[in-house]
């Protein structure tokens, strides 16, 4: 009877235990989770933090010649509190380059990113994505660039 009794017991004290340590873990996986979200500028901005309203966030070239390039000022303005800083401007493809702004943008102060599309060995509908990352909230937003290639 005791060692019935001690089984039971030392089985009640091992499932306590393996319990602890899961509820444990999860805590610390949902602290990492976070951690990184926030390390990653996945977190929620500041209410104060800069905005950027764009003149126009798409922009159609019409039809136009294959090898001719296209060349478009993406207007904008920081419509938020702080400065506008542009980290990264990036492109779906090499044919199209971004040049952002490379100083903070006042608040209320207007910018311009320019874009460069070579239509070089391209045919057809095109849609280009420009990805622009910024302390703005969004932190990411995307212009574009449409149109069509005619073959020569």
């Amino acid at each position: 009877m005791k060692r019935i009794f001690l089984a039971v017991l030392l089985a009640g004290a091992l499932a306590s235990c393996q319990s602890n340590q899961k509820n444990e873990t999860s805590q610390a996986e949902t602290s990492a989770v976070a951690n990184n979200a926030a390390d990653n500028g996945s977190a929620v901005p500041d209410k104060d933090a800069p905005v950027i309203t764009w003149e126009r966030e798409t922009f159609d070239f019409g039809t136009i010649k294959q090898g001719e390039k296209v060349q478009h000022d993406f207007k904008f303005k920081n419509t938020g509190k702080t400065p506008l800083i542009i980290s990264n401007a990036s492109a779906s493809c090499g044919c199209t380059v971004p040049e952002p702004p490379k100083e903070p943008i006042k608040p209320g102060a207007e910018g311009v990113i320019k874009v460069v599309f070579d239509s070089n060995g391209k045919e057809g509908m095109q849609d280009k994505g420009i990805t622009i990352t910024s302390n703005a909230n969004p932190t990411m937003s995307v212009i574009r660039l449409v149109g069509e290639i005619k073959a020569n």
